[in-house]
């Protein structure tokens, strides 16, 4: 038989767990309320609840402005979810060019190629996270197929679009402007 506390325990989790999963589907104004908080989370079964440790309580305000900003993304469920999209693309392609951006400096700072600097940091940038991401799928699988089929096929994008794209697009300027230039005959030097 459970005593009068363990009832009230009780039935607190089950509160602040129905609470989590109302913010699963937030509204704009909930967005920003779980920007800023730091609680406890639920486990994957979504039964039992984990307390906030130094180590998530850390990241949580080293985070807390990137968490503000894409807060602002509208909520999923408003207008058929399209303003969700077009706001999140256009913060994709801000971020992006602030990875480019920082990877410029950094080569400039070290005196690296700024084509280096592009295909090493920002390659680099875009594999670690499928990396681990693959990491934990292969831990939590029977059989890791599917997570070394991803991070093979990743990081192949990366490599082809990294290095191949370039190329093509360089080649075929300069064997455009070659051909108008000279005549087809080749470079001279």
């Amino acid at each position: 038989m459970r005593s009068e506390e363990e009832d009230k325990m009780a039935e607190s989790q089950r509160k602040l767990i129905s609470l989590y999963l109302e913010m699963k589907d937030p509204t704009w104004g909930q967005q920003f309320k779980n920007a800023v908080l730091l609680g406890p989370d639920l486990d994957e079964e979504e039964l039992e609840i984990n307390e906030v440790g130094l180590y998530e309580a850390i990241w949580h305000f080293a985070e807390i402005g990137w968490k503000l900003a894409f807060a602002t993304v509208p909520p999923a469920g408003m207008y058929g979810g399209m303003p969700c999209f077009c706001v999140s693309l256009a913060y994709i392609g801000a971020v992006t060019y602030v990875v480019g951006e920082v990877a410029t400096v950094i080569g400039c700072v070290l005196y690296i190629k700024e084509s280096v600097a592009a295909i090493t940091l920002v390659a680099l940038g875009t594999s670690l996270p499928d990396t681990f991401a693959s990491m934990t799928a292969a831990r939590q699988s029977e059989s890791a197929d599917a997570a070394v089929g991803n991070i093979n096929g990743s990081n192949a994008v990366n490599v082809f679009l990294g290095c191949g794209l370039p190329w093509a697009i360089g080649s075929i300027y300069w064997t455009s402007n070659d051909i108008r230039n000279n005549g087809g005959k080749g470079y001279e030097v």
